[in-house]
């Protein structure tokens, strides 16, 4: 990822490698997007990841856990248990938060391009369900483009953490197209919306983001539009669509996240706008420092979507 240039106090400062909601020249997002070399590096590093994970726990949407519940409870075959897909499951934290939310015997098919990933999702995955059936796991090297009916066969529910916004219109209409035919519901969390909240504010907020939202819809990437595409792709497929805020509020309890997401952020913007190289390294320091203080409290705004598919025969 690349960032803007601020002095580091320690190696604690530095950036994560990967960390952070933009994505760099050459980097990838961790579940294979398009015709890609093995060797390609992953978008999101484990600290990284790791890092998030309290912060997505507690931004998820609550409101949308009782009619995927109802859902799942109603699908034909459900005494055999779930089947659900994690795509791009990073180190597993979904199935980490939403399998202990969730009744009855799971299996949980993780997909990611990372081995590394792949392999740590897998050791922490949870192993029981909220009521103490059993949950298991495999996982799979996946494209996205492969995710298609046949993949999904038997799938009672898909779900994805801060994906939708780093695909194209075209994958998300592949990925409601692939949950329709398999006749699943989806449950797409975290995607970014293209609002932030700085406390105390500052003239440079909107012009920063501003910047970083053009950054995410470069190259075809949908961004801050992804959530209402994805609306309109499953809608399209006759599934019924709800879409619920998830936001991060993010507070001194926060700092170390706060300060790696305000150097990904302003990296980001940077790279899209070269000229305000100079006034943000000032505008970084000043946020940074505000952050180690205590004073500085961001509100990440982002959009939770489920969406319910009709239930084909095939269906768990």
């Amino acid at each position: 990822m690349t960032g803007v240039s601020v002095p580091a106090e320690s190696d604690a400062d530095a950036v994560i490698l990967g960390a952070g909601p933009g994505i760099g020249p050459g980097e990838r997002a961790t579940v294979r997007l398009r015709d890609a070399g093995p060797d390609d590096p992953p978008r999101y590093a484990p600290e990284w990841l790791e890092l998030r994970e309290g912060a997505d726990a507690a931004a998820r949407a609550h409101d949308l856990l009782d009619p995927l519940r109802i859902r799942l409870a109603n699908l034909p075959g459900r005494a055999g248990g779930l089947v659900i897909h994690d795509v791009g499951c990073g180190t597993g934290s979904m199935g980490r938060w939403l399998a202990p939310h969730l009744d009855g015997a799971q299996h949980w098919v993780l997909h990611d391009r990372d081995p590394y990933l792949l392999h740590f999702a897998a050791v922490a995955s949870p192993r029981s369900a909220a009521d103490g059936s059993r949950v298991t796991v495999e996982t799979r090297r996946g494209d996205i483009g492969r995710l298609t009916p046949d993949a999904l066969l038997g799938a009672s529910l898909v779900t994805a953490s801060a994906l939708l916004d780093v695909l194209t219109r075209e994958e998300v209409g592949t990925l409601a197209a692939a949950c329709a035919g398999a006749g699943c519901a989806a449950l797409l969390t975290l995607s970014v919306a293209g609002r932030v909240e700085l406390t105390p504010s500052d003239p440079l907020d909107a012009e920063i983001a501003e910047a970083f939202n053009a950054h995410q819809r470069r190259s075809g990437l949908l961004g801050p539009d992804a959530v209402t595409a994805a609306a309109e792709a499953f809608s399209e497929h006759g599934a019924t669509v709800q879409v619920h805020p998830s936001p991060w509020r993010l507070g001194p309890d926060e700092s170390a996240l706060t300060a790696q997401w305000l150097r990904g952020w302003v990296g980001a913007a940077v790279e899209q706008r070269p000229e305000l190289r100079e006034r943000a390294e000032r505008y970084l320091s000043e946020r940074l420092a505000a952050c180690q203080a205590g004073e500085l409290r961001v509100v990440v705004h982002h959009s939770d979507l489920l969406a319910l598919s009709r239930p084909t025969g095939g269906a768990s």
